[in-house]
């Protein structure tokens, strides 16, 4: 089949690689000319595993192509892919301007009939809006489809081509037909494709980003209930995960999610529900509870070095809002690191894959080393903030031995309590009691 993609962000590029893996001709259409040139030139401007091995293969074979030309684009393909940023406005709702600019667009190209997908993840409602950005400008018949992306980061290409579940957003036969050819060689194990109205689908996306961003803040009051009853969350977890009913997936305690997907869908549809005269109190709630969380970590170095941090350096391991991506949006790293320089502190950060977009989209001024272990280099106290595997099996004894003090403050509990006991560590993680170090603290 020959599909257009528009835009080359996380969804746009994997869904066009993955799109062309399967044998599909793909064209990926993006404004950004430093971006298409890297892409021509071989270069994948995100890090996520697996997909540069696809993305090579399927540029060498000519199934992927990048062009500028959205009138190109539009005029090879059978199906049109809206994969266009939706970022929050100040009010917490989705700004439709980039997807409804490029259904008007397309709707003064098309001449004859194209299915238009919204791959985006949208408000309900969007997919009438951008049918009538499109059939303002054109007599031409076309569908609109809604097609909602499940794809976690760090393991965007395995769900893309091995989904749990595919949903699609149409009434019309016509489309159906076409997205069923699309999907099948995704689907061949069995997994559904559940066809359904178009608003159906819209909501869809939203209900499970914001169920899981629930289960997540939920566990995170767990645990700060069980710091204060002098319980251990990892027991709790354990306990109540193992219940099929529950699951044991989302239910680890930590600083908050980020990402682009969690702060952004539980907002737009926390926007939603005020639109249509409705208090959706979970959702605010969730919010809520996210924010603080954020902060704890930051009241529990203050409360072992005191509220000013003048003069403390702090060792930072993992900038990236979650493992196996260099994505920072929402990122906890960012708002923690803010907290502790407007206290005083130093900071020295390490991650893996992270640093390059921490200089290339914020201000914020520290010093990035080049290892883990460099960035404990005259550090008073360690912070871990993002679960990367390297971080669960280090050398304990090196860090003791670099540290000023040794303490550690983890936001991902990834150390055993005895174990951080045994060594002479001051240990602070989240839902567990501290564990404290007969080391004196200065200062």
């Amino acid at each position: 089949m020959k599909i257009a993609v528009i835009g080359t962000g996380y969804v746009g590029l994997v869904t066009g690689t993955c799109f062309a893996e399967s044998g599909n001709e793909v064209i990926c259409v993006d404004n950004n000319q430093e971006k298409l040139q890297k892409l021509r030139n071989g270069v994948v401007p995100i890090y996520e595993p697996g997909l540069e091995t696809l993305f090579k293969r399927n540029t060498e074979e000519e199934r992927l192509s990048f062009t500028d030309s959205l009138a190109d684009a539009v005029a090879f393909a059978d199906i049109i892919f809206l994969a266009l940023p939706t970022p929050p406005m100040e009010d917490g709702s989705a700004d439709l301007k980039y997807v409804l600019g490029v259904a008007k667009q397309i709707g003064a190209l098309i001449s004859d009939y194209k299915v238009v997908v919204t791959k985006s993840t949208v408000p309900v409602g969007t997919g009438d809006k951008v049918e009538h950005a499109i059939g303002s400008q054109t007599d031409v018949p076309f569908d609109v489809v809604s097609n909602p992306e499940f794809l976690r980061e760090g393991f965007a290409v395995e769900d893309f081509m091995k989904p749990e579940r595919i949903v699609v957003g149409t009434q019309s036969e016509d489309a159906i037909k076409l997205m069923t050819r699309l999907y099948k060689p995704y689907v061949m194990s069995g997994n559904p494709v559940i066809f359904m109205d178009r608003r159906s689908a819209e909501i869809t996306k939203y209900a499970a980003n914001a169920f899981l961003a629930t289960k997540i803040s939920f566990m995170n009051e767990i645990a700060n209930l069980c710091e204060r009853v002098e319980a251990n969350v990892d027991d709790v977890r354990k306990g109540i995960g193992t219940d099929s009913r529950i699951g044991k997936r989302f239910l680890f305690p930590g600083v908050g999610y980020g990402g682009s997907c969690f702060p952004k869908d539980v907002s737009a549809l926390f926007k939603t529900s005020q639109e249509y005269d409705y208090n959706f109190k979970i959702l605010d709630a969730v919010m809520d509870v996210n924010r603080r969380q954020k902060e704890l970590i930051v009241e529990k170095i203050k409360g072992h070095f005191g509220a000013d941090l003048s003069g403390i350096t702090i060792g930072l391991w993992g900038l990236a809002f979650k493992p196996n991506t260099d994505d920072i949006r929402e990122a906890p790293s960012l708002v923690i690191i803010k907290e502790l320089q407007a206290l005083g502190a130093t900071i020295q950060a390490f991650d893996p894959e992270a640093i390059p977009s921490v200089k290339a989209y914020t201000d914020l001024e520290m010093t990035f080393a080049e290892s883990q272990y460099k960035a404990l280099d005259g550090a008073d106290a360690l912070v871990i903030v993002t679960e990367w595997n390297e971080f669960r099996t280090p050398n304990f004894e090196k860090i003791k031995g670099m540290l000023k003090h040794p303490v550690i403050f983890d936001g991902r509990n990834l150390y055993d309590l005895d174990t951080m006991e045994g060594m002479g560590f001051s240990y602070y993680s989240i839902g567990r009691q501290a564990v404290r170090s007969s080391v004196k603290v200065e200062g």
